[in-house]
């Protein structure tokens, strides 16, 4: 037992940002700031160092911003031009509507898109809240608002209100944020109000509105299934959209890029039908295909803003989706199988077998209706194989050959299944099956002919593959035997794992407090040795005197 601790100090660098940008988007803000007279020494009018502004407020520090300038816009609309991420100009106005102060002041913000800071006055409970609007803006366009608060007091509320939307933000002596979604209304305008909660001591508030220039809202949703052969696809336009052009193909480089192959033209609309006749892919949809689509934004000036790739799938006239998934282990015995049916369907035959090969070549199979199936009781430890056929009216669609393992099989995998990031020199590990005597380990780097590596007894359920190469994938395999059971041997699921692209200098989270005289135990002060036990030396102490002996959660983070 250790008698005395001293504390060791860990070294590290932790960078910490306060990042509001957000992909593809122009952003501003509205800062709403007042004391308990409702003004400061900011409450003139003139040009500003910004920087005076974090000693209120440092959560607001934005590197690279630098004052040139400053507008009262008291009641008096300003204009904007807000900068989006291809550097194209667009022009909204704000407006101040309360008998409140203010000023614009023009600048550059690093890594940020749009180039005011707009400080307004946030009235107390004497004096009613501040209201703004912003105009300008596409009628109907949903943009990402993000609120902040600070007061001297803890708990205090701020209320905001845009476009009838209402958030509250409790402030915190750190500052805290909420978000929400307000869509312009059909002039394309946000009106809003900032009210500090009936109470009047110091406090800043915040407001920042991303205002998304690129299309959004797919319908079909990205990644959707979409069971049909026609689809009327439609999206959100963007913030400036005054027209769209449309990408659509089964392609994706050629949609990613942009190419001609994949343009269906510009137009106004909001929506664009494909797999119709007369409209693109006349001849319709390809069951089994992924398409992929992508709207550009055309503003009134011509300039383009290029929208993310979205895809939509038709699904196959074959069963899919099986349930157990194809490999899985420790299955139940009185599992009941299940699919996704394929396109168009309407019988299913079923196929059922602990061999491959009569499974695969299996006809003349009665149909059903439902897209369940339950093969009775199993047995333990032991490898099954299925298929479904499909028969849509027209014609017979065979299916694939699914396989899992039941429960009591080798299993439990050390690395997991398709893990990743493992370290060069890995210790794999498993749980022996129910029935295994002995076992035979087959490892390498080509799945379809791994080599016998070791074999051993129960108890023995390890093997040390030696060095590996850096970013590689290694599969093996565990077959058990035993010569007092009939269905002996048992061949193995397929395992898989990457080693890492990087080398490991210490796994800190491999660390426990089992008791030094456990062969498992590994004490974090038995590899980082300290100076507990001499005490002339230093006596320091790695870690804690008692167990947790190392920190058990996330403390701090950064990149």
């Amino acid at each position: 037992m250790r008698s005395k601790i001293l504390i060791l100090l860990t070294a590290f660098v932790m960078i910490v940002g306060f990042d509001v940008s957000v992909a593809n988007a122009q952003i501003w803000k509205i800062d709403f700031q007042g004391d308990e007279n409702h003004n400061t020494t900011y409450g003139q009018n003139g040009p500003r160092d910004y920087t005076e502004l974090e000693v209120y407020w440092n959560i607001f520090e934005v590197a690279g911003f630098s004052v040139i300038g400053a507008t009262d816009v008291s009641t008096q609309p300003i204009s904007m031009n807000l900068l989006d991420t291809d550097g194209n100009d667009h022009s909204v106005s704000l407006t101040i509507l309360t008998d409140s102060w203010g000023w614009a002041n023009e600048g550059t913000l690093d890594d940020l898109w749009g180039d005011y800071l707009i400080i307004l006055n946030a009235h107390g409970a004497t004096s009613d809240p501040t209201d703004w609007e912003i105009t300008g803006l596409s009628q109907n366009t949903l943009c990402d608002l993000t609120y902040y608060h600070r007061a001297n007091i803890d708990g205090r509320g701020l209320n905001f209100v845009a476009n009838g939307v209402e958030t509250t933000v409790i402030s915190t002596s750190e500052g805290y944020m909420a978000t929400a979604s307000v869509e312009t209304d059909a002039s394309g305008k946000i009106t809003g109000t900032a009210d500090s909660d009936g109470y009047n001591e110091g406090c800043w508030a915040g407001l920042v509105i991303a205002i998304i220039p690129t299309a959004r809202n797919p319908q079909p949703a990205d990644s959707a299934i979409h069971a049909d052969t026609w689809a009327n696809l439609g999206w959100t336009p963007g913030a400036f959209a005054d027209s769209h052009d449309v990408y659509f193909s089964e392609n994706l480089d050629n949609v990613n890029a942009g190419t001609e192959a994949a343009f269906r033209g510009n137009q106004p609309s909001t929506f664009f039908v494909v797999g119709f006749p007369g409209f693109a892919y006349p001849d319709g949809l390809v069951p089994g295909t992924t398409y992929y689509w992508r709207i550009d934004e055309v503003d009134s000036d011509g300039n383009t803003i290029a929208g993310d790739v979205w895809s939509f799938a038709i699904p196959p006239k074959t069963a899919y989706s099986p349930d157990p998934a194809d490999g899985a282990e420790s299955v139940a015995v009185d599992v009941k199988l299940s699919w996704t049916e394929g396109f168009g369907s309407k019988l299913h035959t079923i196929y059922f077998g602990d061999n491959f090969d009569e499974v695969s070549n299996a006809t003349g199979g009665s149909p059903q209706g439902t897209a369940t199936y339950s093969p009775g009781p199993l047995e333990l430890a032991k490898t099954y194989y299925w298929r479904v056929d499909e028969f849509d009216v027209v014609e017979t669609h065979k299916g694939d050959v699914w396989s899992f393992i039941t429960e009591g099989a080798v299993g439990s995998p050390n690395p997991a299944k398709g893990a990743v990031d493992v370290m060069q020199t890995p210790v794999l590990t498993w749980v022996p099956g129910v029935f295994g005597a002995s076992h035979e380990v087959y490892f390498g780097a080509d799945a379809a002919s791994l080599e016998l590596k070791s074999s051993g007894n129960l108890g023995s359920e390890g093997f040390e593959p030696g060095e590996l190469e850096w970013d590689t994938t290694y599969y093996w395999r565990v077959d058990e035997a035993n010569n007092a059971n009939a269905d002996s041997p048992w061949t193995g699921p397929l395992w898989s794992f990457t080693t890492a692209n990087f080398l490991i200098i210490d796994d800190m989270e491999s660390y426990n407090d089992l008791d030094e005289s456990d062969p498992a135990s590994n004490r974090i002060y038995l590899a980082w040795i300290d100076g507990f036990d001499n005490p002339a030396t230093n006596g320091s102490v790695v870690g804690n005197l008692n167990a947790p002996f190392a920190e058990q959660t996330i403390v701090n983070n950064g990149i």
